[in-house]
């Protein structure tokens, strides 16, 4: 071998050394940039154009009273962008308007568990356990609501109205015990 082989050979195992010693952390700083750019495009997304128009068909069906026709239109909304959280309100409200309190729930919940902070969601949960009787529940989910929003947010406001709404329940009255059977 010649000098002129070693030296060669020596510059290609130090450029070697270099790429295996570099290579791992750039492929993590990559990992992270790739990873922090597509988490901040995921909250910038924007509805899909159809489903926002299919909600808005939806809402006038709902306003209009035909709740089935809504839900149908939500449901289309949902399978075009399955992202859009802000359609399981729309089908909250209309399950509310058809008295399927518990139904709405879930839908309130999966909005909530979608987006944790969505006031509108929390209260729409309240109302509709304050439609079902579920007074404790409804007043837990005004205390979050306070915590997180305040008491002037008008979620927690609209939640408020409804539970001082609600008539309280009467109890029943105990009537004496009969002393004894008088006749038979």
């Amino acid at each position: 071998m010649t000098a002129k082989t070693v030296r060669r050979n020596h510059n290609r195992s130090a450029l070697l050394e270099k790429i295996m010693r570099f290579a791992p952390a750039a492929a993590a700083l990559s990992l992270l940039f790739a990873v922090s750019a597509s988490m901040s495009a995921a909250g910038e997304r924007a509805d899909d154009p159809r489903a926002s128009e299919l909600v808005a068909e939806g809402r006038q069906l709902l306003n209009g009273g035909d709740t089935q026709g809504a839900v149908d239109a939500f449901e289309a909304a949902l399978a075009v962008d399955p992202g859009m959280t802000t359609v399981f309100l729309d089908l909250a409200e209309a399950a509310r308007a058809d008295g399927l309190q518990g139904k709405a729930i879930r839908y309130y919940r999966e909005a909530r568990a979608r987006d944790p902070n969505n006031y509108a969601a929390i209260s729409g949960e309240g109302e509709a356990l304050v439609e079902k009787g579920a007074m404790t529940a409804a007043r837990e989910a005004l205390s979050e609501l306070e915590e997180r929003c305040g008491e002037t947010c008008v979620e927690t406001q609209q939640l408020a109205a409804a539970i001082a709404a609600r008539p309280a329940v009467m109890t029943a009255e105990m009537t004496p015990a009969d002393s004894g059977v008088t006749q038979n």
